[in-house]
Parts: C-alpha cells; sequence; structure tokens
C-alpha cells in the first residue's frame, strides 16, 4: 500500500513529553498516530487510551524497601514458612505487650 505523509503540529513540550511516552512504552511517534488512526476508522469512535503508570509514594517506598533487602538480606530475618513469619510476629507482639 502506498505511503503518505502527515504532517501534525504541536508545542514543543507536547512533542518532547510524547516522543518520551512513545520510547517508554517501545513504540515509534509514527505508529502510534497509525496505531489510532486505524483503529479510529475500524471502530468509529476515540478507541483506548495509552498511559504509563506513576507509582505512588507508598509504591516507591516498598520498592525501595526490596532494593534495600536485595542489596543487604543479612539485615532480615529468613523464613521456611508462612507460618513461621506469622508466628515470629506475633512474638514480637507479646513482647511489646511485655514491656508496656
Amino acid at each position: 500500500m502506498a505511503q503518505t505523509s502527515v504532517n501534525i503540529r504541536m508545542d514543543e513540550s507536547t512533542k518532547k513529553a510524547f516522543d518520551l511516552f512513545c520510547s517508554e512504552i517501545g513504540i515509534s511517534v509514527s505508529s502510534a498516530f497509525n496505531m489510532f488512526a486505524k483503529t479510529v476508522v475500524r471502530e468509529h469512535r476515540i478507541p483506548f487510551e495509552l498511559k504509563i503508570d506513576i507509582p505512588n509514594a507508598d509504591t516507591i517506598a516498598a520498592i525501595r524497601e526490596v532494593d534495600e533487602m536485595k542489596a543487604h538480606p543479612e539485615r532480615y530475618k529468613k523464613f521456611k514458612t508462612f507460618a513461621d513469619a506469622v508466628a515470629d510476629m506475633d512474638s514480637e507482639e507479646d513482647e511489646v505487650e511485655d514491656i508496656a
């Protein structure tokens, strides 16, 4: 099928942000516009939303905690079973109550 060019005008900051987004999801800007146009034509509607999930503060903290655990595993307790971990947590709660 013959190809043609389409020129799209947008402000520079939007273009840079869109370029980055496309790069992060692994497609070119041209591919993104082609996907959009073909789907609009086929479905007669704006069909989809592509987005990057930006982690919130709690998720970022959890990721950092896991990274710390990987970097320094000797600082953390290890358990053979989930029941062992729960029993350890229960014993720590008993210790806190004894101190109070």
